[in-house]
């Protein structure tokens, strides 16, 4: 066994493992400096442990909230208790919003300069390749543009 005895075989990671060996980490608490402090290893695994946990449930509750969303978003406006769902939306930090799909029509007209110098300018490519639209509220998203019936006014 290349000299090798009980006495000295290599340690496992269960033999090396010891819950009482003190550890210094660093704690980060959102934005502000973070701070160094020491703890036992069976400590810390707790406080991992209870993090884990934790998340699992913050994630669950989370899926209930969007799921009490769906239905108070679905039922408020045919709702003869509005009031109510306010209520239970506001105490779970819900939006009472919703999304509406929308278009419209916009008449637009200008001028364009155009060099005389050019053989030829395409005032409707130059048109349909840079005019463009966009919100100025954030609650209003531009999606699809299409420019038609680009003309010359004479």
């Amino acid at each position: 066994m290349n000299g090798m005895t009980v006495e000295n075989l290599p340690l496992s990671d269960s033999e090396k493992y010891n819950p009482d060996l003190l550890v210094t980490y660093k704690v980060i608490r959102g934005y502000s400096d973070a701070e160094y402090t020491t703890d036992k290893v069976r400590n810390i695994e707790y406080e991992l442990h209870n993090g884990r946990t934790n998340s699992k449930i913050a994630s669950a509750l989370q899926n209930n909230i969007n799921t009490v969303k769906d239905i108070i978003t679905e039922a408020y406006a045919d709702s003869d208790d509005q009031e109510t769902l306010r209520a239970i939306a506001e105490a779970l930090d819900i939006p009472l919003t919703k999304e509406v799909e929308w278009s419209a029509t916009i008449e637009v007209s200008g001028t364009i300069t155009i060099d005389l110098l050019e053989d030829t300018v395409d005032v409707e490519s130059e048109i349909y390749d840079n005019l463009s639209v966009e919100s100025q509220n954030g609650n209003i998203e531009v999606g699809d543009v299409e420019v038609t019936n680009v003309r010359e006014n004479y």
